[in-house]
């Protein structure tokens, strides 16, 4: 005969295991899976130079999104965080190492655990092959910013590969001298709106040998103290530098854009520049510069209001042997095209590339004006040319809905005589 308090106890106990298990109150382990990194570019044992961006991509196993960081370290030195997480990359200045071969590492943390170290070697080399040619060009444009409302498309990007491939090809510029720092150093869909597809060194279109990097305030600060330190070294040096982006200024004072009493501004990714900070930044260059920078209100920088009108802020950028041309007075908006680029800078460019400015001249109120004396032609286009024609562009049917940008330009090449230099600036000469 079974025992009943046996019976009673079984029941009870197949009760209590059977009310935990629907209670969902049952304990059970979680198990957390690290997760998973890898480098995607550049291949292991990869020749580098200048800027350089390693990139890659990373992944949660559990699924549940919680990638919080991506660091970098190069040959066991600090962790350093890198820039984004699913999709991530992390710029290196080759400068600041020695030449030679470096272990590069990367690391995913999920809050919880580590991923195991993805590493790969890269060979620095930053020989400089071209050491007797005395010339360099930075191009700076950040137009897609995730927090400013209108983007700018990746039209400032297509110009300045225009510009830097002119630039090899016509004045001999070599392309290890060369940087271009666009947005946060990523190519986008959508023309710039859209997600990161690559980063700018990945591109199969990529200028070969030109250094990329994202336009941020701490690498252009870094490019350009580099090229101040090479240029200085030489009596014969040329530098020259394009900037591009939203300017600063209140647009419902339509006639002086509130910038009267302050300075011109530019905004990069990560901050903004002002004119007097580019000014104490180029402070120590002595070389020969041509600095073009295009942005509504940004005429602070050539220490122009409008009409030529000096302004009573002073940006240190004009001095002997520079010419600062900025895209727009410092009261006045300007334009760009989301596939072409800045308005200015694609006429003043137009105006080299085609020869159409040789001749010009300022003509009355600086608008521009061509000419038809063969003494004036010589079959060559100075950057001052350029800009009257570009501004003598402004004023035909085609471009007359933008005349009102006023392009302002800081002449004081070869010196700054009383009324007007006679010399002009060639580039590549």
């Amino acid at each position: 005969m079974v025992d009943r308090r046996a019976i009673i106890l079984a029941i009870a106990l197949l009760f209590i295991l059977t009310a935990v298990a629907f209670s969902g109150c049952l304990e059970q382990k979680i198990i957390n899976e690290k997760p998973v990194i890898l480098i995607k570019y550049p291949s292991d044992g990869a020749r580098v130079s200048g800027i350089f961006t390693i990139s890659g991509t990373a992944t949660d196993p559990d699924g549940n999104d919680s990638l919080l960081s991506i660091e970098v370290r190069i040959d066991n030195g600090e962790w350093k965080q890198a820039y984004g997480s699913s999709k991530w990359s992390f710029e290196i200045d080759t400068t600041q190492y020695e030449n030679g071969e470096h272990e590069i590492q990367a690391r995913a943390y999920d809050n919880v655990s580590y991923s195991d170290v993805a590493s790969l070697n890269i060979y620095i080399d930053s020989w400089d092959e071209y050491q007797n040619v005395h010339r360099w060009a930075v191009f700076a444009a950040s137009a897609n910013r995730p927090d400013i409302k209108t983007k700018l498309g990746n039209g400032g990007l297509v110009l300045a590969e225009e510009m830097a491939r002119y630039f090899i090809e016509h004045y001999s510029y070599p392309a290890s001298h060369i940087t271009i720092l666009f947005d946060d150093g990523w190519i986008r869909d959508k023309n710039g709106e859209g997600e990161r597809i690559s980063t700018l060194q990945e591109r199969g279109d990529r200028i070969s040998g030109v250094s990329y990097g994202a336009a941020t305030l701490n690498n252009i600060k870094q490019v350009l103290a580099g090229v101040i330190d090479k240029a200085n070294a030489y009596d014969d040096s040329e530098v020259f530098i394009w900037m591009f982006n939203h300017g600063i200024g209140d647009e419902e004072k339509k006639y002086t854009g509130g910038k009267i009493l302050e300075h011109s501004e530019l905004i990069l990714w990560d901050g903004v520049m002002s004119d007097d900070e580019l000014g104490e930044i180029l402070s120590p260059l002595h070389a020969k510069l041509c600095l073009i920078v295009d942005a509504c209100y940004s005429g602070g920088f050539a220490n122009r209001i409008i009409f030529n009108i000096p302004t009573l802020l002073n940006s240190k950028l004009p001095a002997n042997g520079r010419i600062i041309i900025t895209g727009a007075s410092k009261l006045t908006r300007g334009y760009a095209s989301t596939t072409s680029g800045p308005l200015f800078t694609y006429l003043w460019f137009t105006g080299i590339k085609t020869g159409d400015a040789d001749g010009f001249r300022a003509g009355l109120f600086e608008r521009g004006r061509p000419t038809h004396l063969r003494f004036f032609k010589d079959g060559k286009v100075s950057v001052e040319e350029a800009f009257y024609f570009a501004r003598y562009m402004l004023t035909t049917k085609e471009f007359r809905d933008y005349m009102w940008m006023q392009p302002q330009m800081s002449d004081r090449y070869p010196g700054n005589p009383p009324f007007r230099n006679r010399g002009e600036m060639l580039l590549g000469t």
